[in-house]
This record gives C-alpha cells, sequence and structure tokens, in this order.
C-alpha cells in the first residue's frame, strides 16, 4: 500500500513537470518574441531618428581661405644672422571678410612682418613654438579688423611653408 501511494503521488509530479516544462518553454519563447520586438522597435527609432536629424542638421558651411605671399624677414640675432621664410594660409568666416581682407592687406602684411621678424630662431623651431606663432598672428590680425568693429576675421592662421635659415 505504501508502493501504491507512492506511485499515486508520482502521477500528478510528472503532470506538473510537464506543466513547468511547457511554462518554461511559454517564458523562453516570450522573453524571445519580447526581445526581438524591442531591438526592431530600437533600430526602427534610431533610423527614424538618423533620417531626421540629417533633414534638420545645419548644414555646414564650407570653409574660406585666405592664402597670403611668401614672407621673408631675419630674426632677431642670437648667434648668427637667420632667416625665415614662410607661408601663410588664413582661415575666415566668410567670403565677406575675404574683401575685407584684401582691401587692408597692407596693414595686415605690416602687422605679420612686425611680429615675425620679432622673434628668435630658438622660440620657432618647436612645434609649440610655431603653435604660439600661430595665436599671436591670429590675435594681432584680428586687432586690425577689431578697430573697424569687423570682429574677428580670422578664425586661424595656418602655416603652408616654414623655412628658417
Amino acid at each position: 500500500m505504501a508502493s501504491r501511494a507512492i506511485k499515486q503521488s508520482d502521477g500528478p509530479k510528472d503532470g506538473s513537470v510537464e506543466q513547468k516544462a511547457r511554462l518554461k518553454w511559454m517564458l523562453i519563447i516570450g522573453s524571445a518574441a519580447l526581445l526581438i520586438g524591442a531591438g526592431g522597435g530600437g533600430a526602427a527609432w534610431y533610423f527614424i531618428r538618423a533620417q531626421d536629424g540629417g533633414a534638420n542638421a545645419p548644414k555646414l558651411k564650407p570653409p574660406v581661405f585666405v592664402n597670403l605671399e611668401t614672407f621673408t624677414v631675419n630674426l632677431q640675432p642670437e648667434h648668427s644672422e637667420q632667416h625665415l621664410q614662410t607661408n601663410l594660409t588664413l582661415k575666415v568666416e566668410d567670403s565677406r571678410t575675404v574683401e575685407e581682407i584684401k582691401l587692408h592687406m597692407p596693414e595686415v602684411r605690416n602687422r605679420i612682418l612686425l611680429l615675425l621678424s620679432s622673434k628668435t630662431a630658438s622660440q620657432l623651431m618647436t612645434v609649440e613654438g610655431k603653435r604660439k606663432l600661430a595665436l599671436e598672428l591670429e590675435t594681432e590680425i584680428n586687432q586690425q579688423f577689431a578697430l573697424r568693429d569687423a570682429g574677428h576675421a580670422v578664425e586661424n592662421v595656418l602655416f603652408t611653408s616654414f623655412v628658417i635659415q
């Protein structure tokens, strides 16, 4: 009789095991469907947002550059006479600024020449020295246009050639 009681109790356990297995598979399938749906929704949101962002994004204006003629100056003497020969390109806001710079080119070149000739070769030999010089040139040129309420005409000064002899 004890063996029958055990056998009878085994019967319902088999049914609950099957129910647990079914429930487990249903949870796995439901979770997978939820995960796939969330992934698809996220992907759709990302691509729709990317398309909207591209349409609403402000269009960047192409950069405007002004190439200046070659500068050749005597540097401040240290051990012997040394010369600097460099070409500069100015990055400016727009074509209106290009015309403003061209209109005042003699004054711009004078300011650049005075600044370049005040330097020594050792100040300009390092990359950091060249970066500092570019910032000083930018400030000096913009100072010329600040007097005319033109604001910051030059955004950046770029060296296209730089030779010290």
